[in-house]
């Protein structure tokens, strides 16, 4: 089973990359005004807690953070390069956002859990 797990979580990161250089990407329907800046913030909050749920160890929850986050940037310079997307620094941010997010919610969610099925706090 995990290594679905792996290759879905790689699937979704493949998703990522195509939905950002993509000339025409889909609308998500949110109206809101910042509705961009949250898919990046969720797109990679979900990707960071993916992958640091399969892989608890420290070094490879950082490597993924650092990697992800390198994703974002590139994808940006990607996108200004390819002269149909722009390159916005406040999207880096929220990617990054993202991953810091995702990780922390790596964190605390198995703790959370464990002290629910404990019915400790």
């Amino acid at each position: 089973m995990r290594p679905l797990l792996i290759a879905g979580g790689w699937l979704y990161a493949a998703a990522i990359v195509f939905l950002s250089l993509t000339p025409d990407p889909p609308d998500s329907g949110l109206a809101l005004e910042f509705s961009d800046k949250l898919e990046h913030f969720g797109a990679y909050a979900v990707l960071m807690f993916w992958f640091s749920a399969l892989d608890r160890r420290g070094r490879a929850r950082l490597g993924y953070a650092l990697l992800w986050i390198g994703l974002g940037v590139a994808l940006e310079f990607a996108q200004r390069a390819s002269g149909h997307r722009s390159f916005e620094l406040a999207d880096m941010a929220a990617n990054a956002l993202g991953v810091a997010a995702g990780a922390a919610a790596a964190l605390i969610l198995p703790r959370a859990s464990g002290a629910a099925e404990t019915g400790t706090r």
